[in-house]
């Protein structure tokens, strides 16, 4: 019996997820980080198995990137990138109702597992779509490239996107889709939205040192103890959230939510966060410098009072932003008043977006009416970060977050990211499946 498309990109979801690709410093059992190569390796004796030719494309032999390409007819073409990453954030199982890695699918049909969302759900979709067309005898004008690439949720190693490009000047995808939208909102108003990533925020990470004078403990009043200094920067940062600041994505968003750019822009985020709870969350933290408080130091003597206390902020940035802006932005939130130093123990990646109006987000809406979903797509800013930002660095790829979800909500979605009890309804493997082929089919056909 042939097997279905359904059951296809189940079993190689699943398949995916019980390959423990947890990106994290080596575990007890000296197992390195990610370990992608294992996933890499299966992808591409898949997709081999269906006529579609890959390579292993590695700076450490254990992190290997997976380069899979149907050929185009015409090398002047443009050209299109499915985009995922094989590692996962690691996951404690005590959390979880089902083990992290076995795939389980429940009897609502759920499939349970690290990855489930962020993103081998995505990867398999991908990765089935590409064996259809293949299957199909499909022959693309311009390549159609499919990039599972290691280390996206650190990226210290520099082992995946960045590196891969550098490595290899030949993938310069012109358009490319990859994690960060798809999921359906139904609107207070009656209306239904589904959003698209157009961009992301950069990072730009600051540590903050408060500085006072050394002492013993015993006698608190002697010296200047740096930590309750430290503690009044925290008061003063709080939960880091921005100083509003107008961008012309989150207008344009604004303008699709409300019917119209506010001319206020605080009253426009509250009218806009009525409309669905997911953005309660999300649209206040596109306004601006986000500058949470994320990690701590002082002394590393219990009876010694430092003379320096520090917080690592992890500020997230539009678009655009410079790291003067930055400092700034962190000088203002502190004030007077307080000694304080700044540091910064990583270099500024960009934030970038592409345009929230294009040939590949028609082709995006017309797939989905398709599928029998003729919703409008909503252009949205990630907070978070994707190598979507590398490819438009390296090759000017008009790159977008999506893959629609349809039977799992959005509030199940956005809680599965980096958190126990991450999953997918099996159904919207499928779905992923036929709007990629639909995709390909509709660029490049």
């Amino acid at each position: 019996m042939t097997e279905s498309l359904h059951d296809e990109v189940l079993r190689v979801a699943r398949d995916l997820i019980r390959i423990d690709t947890s990106n994290a410093s080596a575990d007890l059992l000296g197992r390195p980080a990610g370990n992608e190569t294992v996933a890499a390796e299966y992808l591409a004796d898949y997709l081999t198995g269906h006529g579609v030719p890959c390579e292993l494309v590695a700076r450490e032999e254990h992190r290997a990137n997976l380069v899979a390409r149907i050929p185009g007819t015409d090398p002047a073409a443009p050209s299109l990138a499915f985009v995922g990453h094989t590692d996962v954030v690691p996951a404690d199982p005590r959390d979880w109702t089902h083990p992290p890695f076995e795939a389980v699918v429940d009897d609502d049909g759920f499939l349970f597992g690290r990855g489930a969302i962020d993103m081998k759900n995505e990867v398999a979709a991908r990765a089935v779509a590409m064996a259809e067309l293949a299957r199909s005898g499909f022959r693309p004008r311009g390549d159609l490239w499919l990039l599972a690439v290691a280390d996206e949720e650190d990226g210290m190693y520099d082992v995946g996107m960045r590196w891969l490009l550098e490595e290899r000047p030949d993938i310069r995808p012109t358009m490319a889709v990859n994690e960060g939208g798809g999921e359906r909102l139904p609107l207070t108003d009656g209306r239904v939205v589904i959003p698209v990533g157009v961009g992301e925020k950069g990072t730009y990470p600051v540590r903050v040192s408060a500085v006072g004078e050394a002492g013993h403990a015993s006698t608190p009043s002697a010296g200047d103890n740096a930590v309750p200094k430290l503690g009044e920067i925290l008061r003063r940062v709080g939960a880091g959230m921005p100083d509003q600041v107008r961008s012309p994505l989150v207008d344009r968003t604004l303008e699709i939510l409300l019917g119209e750019v506010p001319q206020d822009l605080a009253d426009g985020l509250a009218r806009a966060c009525r409309l669905h709870p997911v953005f309660d969350e999300l649209l206040p933290a596109l306004v601006g410098t986000t500058m949470a408080p994320t990690m701590l130091g002082g002394s590393t003597k219990r009876n010694v009072m430092p003379a320096r206390a520090w917080v690592e902020l992890d500020c997230r940035i539009l678009p655009g932003t410079t790291a003067e802006q930055v400092e700034q932005a962190v000088r203002a939130r502190i004030g007077d008043g307080v000694t304080y130093e700044l540091d910064w123990p990583e270099h500024l990646v960009a934030g970038s977006s592409s345009p929230d109006a294009s040939s590949l987000l028609d082709a995006v809406a017309a797939v989905l009416a398709d599928l029998g979903e003729p919703a409008p797509l909503l252009p949205l800013l990630g907070t978070g970060f994707t190598d979507s930002v590398y490819l438009r660095a390296a090759a000017g790829t008009t790159a977008y977050g999506f893959s629609p979800l349809r039977a799992t909500t959005a509030e199940v979605y956005n809680a599965g990211f980096h958190n126990a009890d991450e999953r997918v309804h099996v159904d919207d493997l499928l779905l992923s499946t036929r709007f990629h082929v639909g995709l390909a089919e509709r660029v490049l056909g």
